[in-house]
């Protein structure tokens, strides 16, 4: 596990940085997935989102993050440090990780069209 920002000594505190090079970790491939926070989660989730390839969602409860997981194969979880508690973080946490993509064909096919919302924007 690698940390970025405020718990690692010589990073940029900022929440756009940090969520940004937690991002590219997972593009790079020298990570599975991330877990972003800030104060409310938005802008980490919207600075992980702007790496391509990444799909960062803000959960605020197990059921998202697994739905997160299963439907939308998200690779970065965004979290709000004011409204997690230790006990809905473990919570998150477990269903996050337990979660695996849906093989279902028609949530193959969301997941994939996201990736190409990715590389229009790239062209643009």
């Amino acid at each position: 596990m690698r940390t970025h920002g405020a718990l690692r000594d010589g990073d940029d505190p900022q929440w756009a940085v940090c969520s940004e090079a937690a991002a590219r970790e997972v593009t790079a491939g020298t990570a599975d997935q991330a877990v972003v926070c800030c104060w409310t989660g938005t802008g980490a989730s919207i600075a992980a989102n702007k790496v391509p390839g990444v799909r960062a969602a803000l959960c605020t409860d197990a059921y998202t993050a697994d739905g997160a997981r299963r439907w939308n194969d998200a690779n970065v979880l965004a979290l709000s440090l004011r409204l997690t508690s230790e006990p809905l973080l473990k919570e998150i946490l477990d269903a996050w990780f337990a979660a695996d993509a849906s093989e279902d064909a028609e949530d193959r096919e969301n997941v994939a069209h996201v990736g190409r919302l990715d590389r229009v924007r790239a062209d643009s």
